[in-house]
């Protein structure tokens, strides 16, 4: 489950990142909530020869697919999620899983663990040693009756890592830097050829952070949201599944 994430690199350290050209400025976003615009870079055209131009591009995306077949929203679920294990089953997956894969820039993502009496505690997960990941995601054009066009997209999700099942069973993909390439490769590289990149990290690689109710709260989007606070008494116990806390179903801007 990945229900909020973090976005605090700069434009310039993305772009060298993912080697992108001139994505624009934008701010750090602290609290990334469903619905609301996230980036992505995709495959792109290639470039004619002697040309110094990427053949990738960035990407803004609803967060929260939407199959191009789906006519109505209205009764339809929010998915902000699939798991990788069985996306190349399911109808609302598998063409994208083929034609429209993506890496979804992060400095980080937040989960809750159930800590009983209905109460949860909420932890924002980093990398150790500190940087941008890449999640893996998908992405999918869809179109209202209106004629109305965007694009829409969720983060692929794996078990979690060791270290991190105290707070939830799953965590989302990180596809590593040396991969980037053969994960955005749709004409040559099926989704069987990319299966052995939807994996947990490696455990150690995040470091799980105990933080305030604060993020809970969509509206609350500076840095004092990740600001290290005392971890329940009963941080230790098994976790059991928990809803990320519920948010609007309105497409914010940045």
């Amino acid at each position: 489950m990945c229900g909020r994430f973090s976005l605090l690199g700069t434009p310039q350290e993305i772009e060298a990142l993912f080697d992108l050209m001139d994505i624009g400025t934008f701010p750090p976003r602290f609290n990334i909530a469903p619905t609301q615009p996230i980036l992505m870079v995709v495959s792109g055209e290639t470039p004619p020869p002697g040309s110094n131009r990427t053949d990738r591009r960035a990407l803004l995306v609803r967060w929260g697919f939407i199959p191009g077949w789906v006519k109505d929203t209205a009764n339809y679920p929010l998915m902000i999620n699939a798991r990788s294990e069985t996306a190349i089953e399911k109808a609302s997956f598998k063409t994208a899983m083929r034609h429209r894969r993506a890496l979804i820039p992060a400095s980080g993502f937040y989960e809750w663990r159930r800590n009983g009496n209905n109460k949860s505690q909420a932890y924002w997960v980093r990398p150790r040693d500190g940087g941008i990941v890449a999640f893996a995601g998908l992405y999918e054009p869809w179109a209202n009756a209106e004629g109305s066009e965007m694009d829409t997209g969720a983060i692929l999700t794996t078990a979690a890592s060791e270290d991190l099942r105290f707070i939830h069973d799953r965590m989302p993909v990180v596809i590593e830097r040396q991969d980037y390439a053969r994960w955005l490769d749709c004409k040559t590289q099926e989704p069987r050829h990319v299966a052995d990149l939807l994996k947990p990290a490696q455990a150690d690689f995040f470091e799980a952070i105990p933080v305030s109710d604060k993020v809970n709260n969509f509206a609350n989007t500076g840095p004092e949201i990740q600001e290290r606070v005392a971890e329940s008494q009963e941080g230790n116990k098994k976790s059991s599944r928990v809803k990320p806390p519920e948010t609007d179903d309105q497409l914010k801007l940045f």
